[in-house]
C-alpha cells in the first residue's frame, strides 16, 4: 500500500533530513539535457556531522541547492524536520529557509558595507525581531565565537579566518535545524581550515545542530561523522569515520 504524505513525514521523525529518489535535471540548450541527480537516496539524523565529497560535476553541489531550497527539483522527496517541503508555497519556502537553514559560503557572502555585529543580526531584522534584541543577540554570538573584539569592523577589515567566523554566527543566529556549507574553507590556510573545522565540531557538539558540508578535501571530510562519495548524481558510497564515533563515546 501506497504511503501518504502525513505518514511518511511521521516515519521520518527521527531524521533532521531525509531525501526519496531526488532527481534533477537541466536543459542545457535544444535537445540536450543535463541529469544532475538520478535518484539520491539519503537520510540524515539529527545532530549528524555529515560531509559530502566527489569529483567537480558529480552533483554534490547541485544536492546542497536541493537540501536548501535554493534550486527545484525535477522529482523525489525532501523532507527536512519532519516538513515535506515540496508541500510549501513560495512565501512559505522563503520563510523555511531562513528559519531551518543556515548557510555558510566558501566565499563568506558577507555584506560588504556591513560591519560584523550588522551582518550577523540581519536575519533577526529580516524576522521582525526588535533592532534592540537582535542587536544584543548578534553580540553575544560573535562574543562566542571569539569575535568580540571585531563587533564593528568592517568585512575587509578582518582576516579571512575572522569574515568567516562572522558567516558561521550569521547561520548561527536563528537556531536552524541544518547548517550546509559549500565549500565553507575553500580559501583559507591550512591552520584556519583548522580553526573553523574545530569551531564547526563544538558548535556540532554543543548545540546539537546538523552540519552537512561539501568539500573536495578530504582531510576535512575526515572531521565529520560519516562521509557521502558521490558519482555522476548518485551516492556511491557511505563511509564511516569510526575515530569521530569513538571520541563523541569518551
Amino acid at each position: 500500500m501506497k504511503k501518504t504524505n502525513n505518514e511518511k513525514v511521521q516515519a521520518s521523525q527521527n531524521f533532521i533530513l531525509k531525501i526519496s529518489n531526488l532527481h534533477k535535471r537541466y536543459n542545457a540548450g535544444k535537445s540536450n539535457e543535463v541529469h544532475a541527480l538520478r535518484g539520491v537516496d539519503l537520510t540524515v539524523g539529527k545532530g549528524d556531522m555529515m560531509a559530502i565529497m566527489g569529483s567537480s560535476g558529480c552533483g554534490k553541489t547541485t544536492l546542497l541547492n536541493m537540501i536548501g531550497n535554493l534550486d527545484r527539483r525535477s522529482s523525489g522527496e525532501i523532507i527536512i524536520d519532519g516538513v515535506d517541503t515540496s508541500t510549501l508555497s513560495e512565501r512559505q519556502q522563503t520563510a523555511f529557509r531562513r528559519d531551518k537553514i543556515g548557510f555558510i559560503f566558501q566565499l563568506f557572502n558577507l555584506f560588504p558595507f556591513l560591519t560584523a555585529v550588522e551582518n550577523v543580526e540581519t536575519p533577526l531584522l529580516l524576522r521582525g525581531i526588535n533592532s534592540g534584541l537582535a542587536r544584543e543577540q548578534a553580540k553575544m554570538m560573535l562574543r562566542e565565537l571569539g569575535m568580540g573584539d571585531r563587533l564593528y569592523h568592517l568585512p575587509m577589515e578582518l582576516s579571512g579566518g575572522q569574515q568567516q567566523r562572522v558567516a558561521v554566527a550569521r547561520a548561527l543566529i536563528n537556531q536552524p535545524a541544518i547548517i550546509l556549507g559549500d565549500e565553507p574553507t575553500g580559501d583559507l590556510d591550512s591552520a584556519t581550515s583548522s580553526d573553523v573545522m574545530d569551531l564547526f565540531r563544538r558548535i556540532n557538539r554543543i548545540n546539537k545542530q546538523t552540519l552537512i558540508l561539501v568539500t573536495h578535501n578530504r582531510w576535512i571530510a575526515e572531521k565529520c561523522d560519516y562521509i557521502v562519495h558521490m558519482t555522476d548524481g548518485k551516492i556511491s558510497g557511505i563511509e564511516n569515520n569510526p575515530l569521530i564515533r569513538e571520541e563523541q563515546k569518551r
